[in-house]
């Protein structure tokens, strides 16, 4: 059910970033802001940085940057209306429903919450469980013989379910839970030839609770002990309305904090996988629960860190079975490494094995990033084989052409090359071979899509140009942002005497579309701002509940070091700043981000020359005279200053 508009409102009013950050962090003062070593990334000396005058926050090593809200979000990984209740409660603000919310709406929000509510009293009733006498000797026994702590049973709320037909249905409607929610719950079932018989799902097993990120029970797991052939191993809560599998993660609300710190996340399988680990000493560790890794998950991990290591049962078989999983974790952005265990054993057994400390150095010392990992896999298969061995380096590199970012492509390239012993440029041709491929189907599948609407172009003109060739984009975007920083901070103040920045920067740049999409987004609502008569200020962009613009925001008018008051005054040093001429550095500014977007197109124009045929060579010739005179122009101005 939606939060009220006069809520929202209320919190953040009342929500001060100093004492918001200070449930987590201890922060000190220094200069105008306050500092602390950063909640999100392991760092010895501080780079998070608080500014209680601006109500902000700013972290200069890992960039995490917003408000109070957004602060809460990226801490505790949760949604903006669960960060608007966390710090409700906080203040003992009372928490409004918008009153336009449809009968429709109420209801399906109190299913829900009745949803969690059955969901927790079975969690708890598994619990209790393990203290019956039934429990203790089945259970219990079975925990205690794994090498489970009575710790590890409390932090994953792990318990047992009786040998009884109904236990869990008969104590879950004397506790005043319908029959209903218990169905949509998952927690019983009803005989499809009987609607009248229900009965519970899980009987006489041993039960993993499965908590989403806020630590509420929304399903469960549940193992058989006893040898029965047609039982299967493990039964698992169906999908409800408040569980699916494949945004859910076992264990992640125990491992959340610990990815942060450790900046890495160990990848399992099961339930006892990850209870194994942490029993290790290691808690930064997730498990998929025996299902295909999904793209709901691989966004769970990339919310918390950008490293996965997988860990992978010592069979050659099933590992190769569950390579599609590192092209996945790839193609979300992550940096996979993986950890291979002795054959027979898993991350559970190996760790019983060797006990806690050899555990965590296996992992520190067989720990290899993909490719090597990926080459080795095949090694022994295709040694003395030339055709096995090309097929090994087609594997590596789809592999590597999974990745978005272009830098750790080109480092992989090269990684590889030095790996498999061949050169460098043959990786490259089939990499760029396979991007290529993958352009043309996307451009071919879009065009198919538009065709009833779309103008007849031709398919070539359709096709992007190959962006792997296309030298690194982050020069640009760092002169679009700088174009920007300006345009917001300086807007309203005067380049001469009827000239505002804001006037002078959009004239300038009227014919432009920034690259990097946040930036674009921010400057389209800066003009719809201003053509509303409003102020678009820095101040104007923090209110707005977009999480990516804020942070962006944040991070152009935090100042990582500040001059002391007394500094200039004492040592009678002044310091040049960007203000004091305002009119050179916004013109300087402007020029700069018009050379790199000519440096962009002449890349794009080099590119296409090179594939061109004769009528279209002519053409493509002049075009590229005449941007190379355009950005002639601007270094002289610049002198030596911009280099190529």
């Amino acid at each position: 059910m939606a939060i009220s508009h006069s809520t929202t409102e209320k919190v953040k009013e009342r929500a001060d970033i100093e004492d918001v950050v200070n449930d987590y962090v201890p922060l000190k003062k220094k200069g105008q802001n306050l500092w602390a070593c950063c909640p999100f990334h392991n760092e010895k000396s501080p780079s998070f940085s608080v500014s209680p005058a601006k109500q902000i926050y700013k972290c200069f090593g890992c960039g995490k940057a917003g408000d109070p809200i957004q602060f809460v979000m990226d801490v505790e990984g949760i949604g903006f209306n669960e960060a608007i209740r966390h710090l409700a409660k906080k203040y003992g603000i009372e928490i409004e429903e918008d009153k336009a919310t449809t009968p429709e709406d109420i209801q399906a929000f109190n299913e829900r919450e009745s949803l969690y509510i059955a969901l927790n009293f079975a969690k708890n009733l598994f619990v209790e469980n393990l203290q019956s006498e039934e429990g203790r000797s089945i259970g219990l026994s079975y925990f205690k013989e794994r090498g489970f702590t009575q710790e590890i049973i409390e932090k994953f709320d792990l318990g047992y379910a009786m040998d009884s037909w109904d236990h869990l249905l008969k104590s879950g409607k004397k506790a005043g839970h319908s029959e209903d929610i218990l169905l949509k719950a998952g927690l019983v079932l009803q005989k499809e030839d009987d609607k009248s018989r229900i009965y519970d799902r899980f009987r006489n097993r041993v039960i993993f609770t499965i908590h989403n990120l806020g630590g509420k029970p929304i399903a469960f797991g549940a193992r058989v002990l006893t040898q029965d052939k047609k039982q299967p191993k493990y039964i698992n809560s169906p999908e409800t309305e408040v569980y699916h599998k494949s945004g859910v993660l076992y264990g992640l609300f125990q491992a959340k904090q610990a990815m942060r710190q450790a900046d890495n996340c160990y990848l399992v399988e099961g339930y006892t996988d990850v209870i194994s680990l942490h029993l290790a000493g290691i808690q930064n560790v997730v498990a998929s629960s025996g299902t295909s890794l999904t793209e709901g998950q691989i966004k769970l991990i990339k919310r918390f860190t950008d490293n996965v290591t997988v860990l992978y049962d010592g069979d050659a078989a099933g590992i190769k079975a569950s390579l599609r999983g590192i092209d996945m974790l790839l193609e979300g952005g992550l940096n996979v490494r993986a950890v291979v265990f002795p054959d027979g054993d898993d991350p559970d057994s190996y760790s019983r094995k060797v006990g806690g400390e050899v555990f965590q150095e296996y992992l520190k010392n067989n720990a290899r990033d993909f490719i090597e990992f990926k080459i080795d896999l095949y090694a022994k298969e295709a040694e003395g084989d030339p055709i096995k061995r090309a097929d090994v380096i087609r594997q590596v590199v789809q592999s590597i052409a999974k990745i978005p970012d272009p830098i750790i492509r080109t480092v992989y390239v090269k990684e590889s090359g030095r790996l498999l012993g061949i050169e460098e440029d043959i990786v490259l041709a089939e990499l760029n071979k396979i991007l290529l491929k993958g352009e043309k189907d996307a451009a071919f599948k879009a065009q198919r899509e538009q065709e009833a609407s779309a103008a007849d172009i031709p398919f070539e003109d359709l096709l992007p140009v190959a962006k792997q060739e296309v030298p690194p984009k982050e020069i640009l975007a760092a002169q679009e942002g700088e174009t920007l920083r300006l345009l917001i901070s300086y807007g309203f103040e005067k380049v001469s005497d009827d000239l505002h920045v804001c006037e002078y920067l959009l004239q300038e740049i009227s014919d432009l579309s920034f690259e990097t999409p946040v930036f674009q987004k921010i400057l389209v609502r800066y003009k719809q701002a201003l053509a509303k008569g409003e102020l678009p200020t820095a101040e104007y962009f923090l209110h707005t509940p977009d999480a990516e613009a804020k942070s962006v925001i944040v991070g152009m008018i935090s100042q990582k070091h500040e001059l002391s008051e007394s500094w200039e005054k004492k040592h009678q040093i002044f310091t040049a700043r960007e203000s004091d001429n305002l009119s050179k550095t916004v013109y300087d500014t402007v020029l700069r981000l018009k050379r790199n977007v000519l440096k962009k197109m002449i890349d794009e124009t080099k590119l296409k020359i090179k594939i061109a045929n004769e009528e279209e060579l002519d053409e493509l010739l002049g075009v590229y005279q005449e941007l190379k005179k355009f950005q002639g122009e601007i270094d002289k101005y610049f002198g030596t200053v911009i280099s190529n």
